[in-house]
């Protein structure tokens, strides 16, 4: 999110600094299936889904978990959450989310072609498997109303599963092909070759953790990082994840932002060819082929802020991956977790801060961090220029949660 806000300044004719404190890539979003997933529209806030909680909190084996210490801190959250779960809700955040992945490729492409690295996004599309026909049964009524949006999608047999993947062969009868979706060659090196083409561009990366904004009356006139220097600015965008949280004080925002766990494995010699990238919603996970190797990864757990990472989520989805693909070489392979920024309603905050008037603020994105950040970008450098967004951006504002 930071660094595409950043290129898309530049498009504008800002010199832009980009203020980090760890290395290019090396974040929530590496730790992610590394899709463009413009028809992921749903809101995670759906019918039917506070039935499902007594199961998070019993089964800490399945694809979605809650922490039961985690449960008093986050409950707050929780009804937030729940309050957005009737269907005529579902449906409006659906088509507010759309409105924004429709622009996804088209806000992308000069940001890549700007990229001196080939091949950053594969060409394949993405597909889904189920283990029987209820499976994708039950995932038809939202596949009706993404194509209602305009998102295409294939039905498969297992023939044309096993012609798309054959390692997958004769293991799966049923699935969904999107052709619309995208997938990148490596997460981290994705962010990585956006980076280094900020900095061609003259753009300006210094490591370091941001500890305060400066203010003089109604605006932000610099920021002061931990080791006390100090960057004048005539505009800020805090893009900093679950990290943003550290300014809502000094902005006066009531934003309910946490972070969700979500945990990777990654196998640097797996052994076997996976052609796409695969969604598999019975195993909570998904299988991300990589340049660096063969990620699975995308269960998720509430757990708290400031909670250890616990990995055995991730040895959880390792050995229901090794089911599907027992063939598969575990030499040095690596855990990773990633916090996604998620706000109650699924729904990013896109919008300008009310008590710092040249503040502005690109977080809360959830699972959709790697797909929106061109078009969040774009959107960013148009407030920021004075213009008029391109997009509606009243459902992603700020303002939202504290009505």
């Amino acid at each position: 999110m930071g660094v595409c806000c950043a290129l898309y300044l530049q498009r504008e004719g800002y010199a832009v600094t980009l203020i980090d404190p760890a290395a290019a890539g090396d974040s929530t979003a590496k730790w992610s299936c590394g899709q463009m997933a413009i028809g992921e529209v749903i809101p995670l806030s759906r019918p039917g889904v506070m039935q499902k909680i007594p199961g998070w909190l019993l089964d800490q084996n399945g694809p979605l978990a809650l922490r039961v210490s985690a449960l008093p801190g986050m409950l707050p959250w929780v009804l937030r959450f729940l309050a957005c779960a009737r269907q005529a809700k579902t449906e409006e955040i659906a088509r507010d989310i759309a409105s924004l992945t429709h622009h996804v490729h088209a806000d992308y492409a000069p940001l890549l072609q700007a990229c001196a690295e080939p091949a950053l996004l594969r060409e394949s599309p993405v597909i889904k498997v189920f283990e029987s026909a209820a499976g994708l049964e039950q995932e038809l009524p939202q596949l009706a109303f993404r194509t209602a949006l305009g998102f295409k999608a294939e039905v498969l047999d297992a023939a044309a599963i096993a012609d798309l993947e054959p390692s997958l062969a004769g293991k799966f009868g049923h699935g969904l092909l999107f052709p619309d979706w995208r997938s990148v060659s490596d997460t981290e090196g994705f962010i990585a070759a956006l980076t280094q083409s900020f900095i061609d561009q003259g753009g300006a990366r210094v490591r370091g953790q941001v500890k305060r904004l400066d203010q003089v009356a109604d605006h932000a006139s610099g920021v002061t990082l931990t080791n006390g220097e100090r960057y004048a600015v005539d505009h800020v965008v805090i893009a900093a994840g679950v990290g943003s949280r550290t300014f809502f004080d000094q902005l006066g925002a009531q934003i309910p932002l946490i972070g969700i766990a979500g945990y990777q494995v990654l196998l640097p010699t797996p052994g076997v060819k996976v052609n796409h990238s695969v969604i598999f919603p019975d195993g909570g996970f998904c299988f991300s082929p990589m340049t660096r190797g063969l990620q699975i990864g995308g269960t998720m757990e509430f757990a708290g802020p400031n909670a250890k990472p616990n990995f055995k989520r991730a040895e959880i989805i390792l050995h229901k991956a090794r089911e599907i693909l027992p063939q598969m070489q575990l030499d040095n392979l690596e855990y990773g977790v990633g916090y996604r920024p998620y706000l109650p309603d699924t729904k990013p905050v896109i919008d300008r801060s009310t008590r710092l008037s040249n503040v502005f603020m690109a977080f809360g994105h959830g699972q959709l961090g790697l797909t929106l950040g061109a078009t969040t970008g774009r959107l960013i450098a148009q407030m920021v220029a004075g213009r008029t967004p391109a997009q509606n951006l009243t459902p992603f504002s700020a303002k939202r949660f504290s009505r």
